[in-house]
């Protein structure tokens, strides 16, 4: 939180729109049969991450309640995830992991580490490479491809929070604390690249990396 005069002044002045949108989850969830799994904006478990994350903080029971709902609903029987076939050309997010940083804030201990392994059960034996590698981005100038640091940035992000949630002793903490900081250092010296393609919006995403806000 932002608690200084500023940040009170700007939480009281944007607070409709997070009414609205507060209206607009509890309006649409209950529709929403399938969750949308593509790594860029709207894919499902990246709103309501940041949904379930606001719900808490306000104190927001009823919204906190349809957001774990519909999360179990949509992710809790997944296993043994594709997630070899990342990245897409344009990800910004990774579909397996920006789910598991989700389920991390849904499931606790155990409950969350046995979902985890059989999500992405080859892991521990540091596969699929293509998941636990930076994404190569050959054209920062280029509005597409830049996308993929950001999927350099929010695959740390993930990777931190997921270590963060499962035990001390579990083999798959060193792989992601290790893939994380590959991630993190593959994008961070590129924030300021000088295009306004990636320039505009990476920073934000480089905060919440730095910050550690999802933990």
């Amino acid at each position: 939180t932002w608690n200084d005069p500023d940040g009170k002044r700007w939480s009281k002045n944007l607070q409709p729109l997070a009414d609205a949108v507060v209206v607009r989850y509890l309006e649409f969830l209950p529709k929403q049969t399938y969750p949308i799994r593509r790594g860029v904006h709207p894919n499902t478990a990246f709103g309501i991450s940041f949904a379930l994350d606001y719900a808490r903080t306000t104190d927001n029971a009823k919204l906190e309640k349809l957001l774990t709902d519909r999360a179990t609903a949509y992710y809790f029987k997944d296993t043994d995830y594709p997630a070899k076939l990342e990245p897409d050309g344009d990800d910004f997010l990774s579909p397996s992991l920006i789910e598991a940083d989700l389920m991390r804030r849904i499931l606790t201990g155990k409950d969350f580490a046995g979902w985890f392994h059989q999500f992405l059960p080859n892991l521990v034996n540091g596969e699929p490479q293509t998941l636990l590698q930076p994404a190569n981005v050959s054209d920062r100038s280029d509005p597409k491809i830049v996308h993929l640091d950001g999927l350099n940035l929010s695959r740390a992000w993930c990777m931190y929070g997921i270590a963060s949630s499962l035990p001390e002793n579990d083999p798959a903490r060193p792989i992601l604390l290790r893939s994380a900081k590959k991630h993190a250092e593959a994008t961070l010296p590129f924030i300021t690249s000088g295009n306004y393609e990636g320039e505009h919006w990476l920073a934000s995403f480089a905060i919440y990396m730095l910050t550690i806000r999802g933990r």
